[in-house]
């Protein structure tokens, strides 16, 4: 049975991973499970003009505890939005630190097919990093037109709420259309419906460790 006890997201972005696996963390976090998250740039560059630079970091701070992930549990990288090939060295020792001290049953990672460049980054160097753990793709469907899932994680509407609730803090992103609550609820009812259950969210699978 698939039952991983620690759990860890890897957000290229703050916000990935909410948008790629926000309702399985809040799943995971109600049932007790530790899960940690690691965003590897704050995207300062790309922030609307006249917020403050810090304005994405404490927005994930928020949106990651009302999922229920423990601020301890936090981890905020400030890698330039864009650029993380030059970096891929660098990258993939962070990884393997974060993997020898925190050691997860489970990975999230952006899907091999993701046509963000520091998307790929993440995903290449983390099939490097965690080769001894379960590794799930996550959706985010605008960068990535394939995609292969053949593995659901069934969400109650409670988990849908809470996905929609911690998108809402990053007001600095809200004029984006894949953050709207439509979109998101939608796309949990597409994937609900091919896992047979109200709601759920899509991965693809690179390993499985049980």
């Amino acid at each position: 049975m698939f039952n991983p006890r620690k759990i860890l997201v890897l957000a290229p972005h703050t916000d990935d991973g909410e948008l790629g696996c926000g309702g399985s963390i809040a799943k995971f976090a109600s049932e007790g499970k530790e899960v940690y998250y690691a965003a590897f740039s704050l995207c300062s560059k790309s922030l609307p003009p006249g917020l403050p630079e810090d304005t994405l970091a404490n927005e994930c701070k928020k949106a990651t505890a009302f999922l229920g992930i423990s601020p301890a549990n936090l981890i905020l990288f400030d890698f330039e939005v864009r650029i993380f090939p030059k970096h891929r060295q660098e990258i993939l020792e962070e990884l393997v630190a974060i993997g020898k001290k925190i050691k997860p049953d489970l990975v999230f990672i952006p899907s091999v097919a993701d046509i963000h460049q520091d998307h790929g980054v993440i995903h290449a160097e983390a099939l490097r990093a965690f080769k001894n753990s379960s590794l799930l793709g996550y959706e985010l469907p605008w960068n990535h037109p394939p995609f292969t899932s053949p593995f659901f994680i069934n969400l109650s509407a409670n988990d849908l709420s809470k996905k929609a609730g911690a998108l809402k803090e990053y007001h600095s992103q809200s004029h984006r259309n894949y953050m709207q609550e439509d979109f998101i609820r939608s796309l949990a009812k597409v994937r609900g419906v091919q896992a047979n259950s109200d709601y759920a969210e899509a991965f693809e699978v690179y390993k499985i460790i049980s």
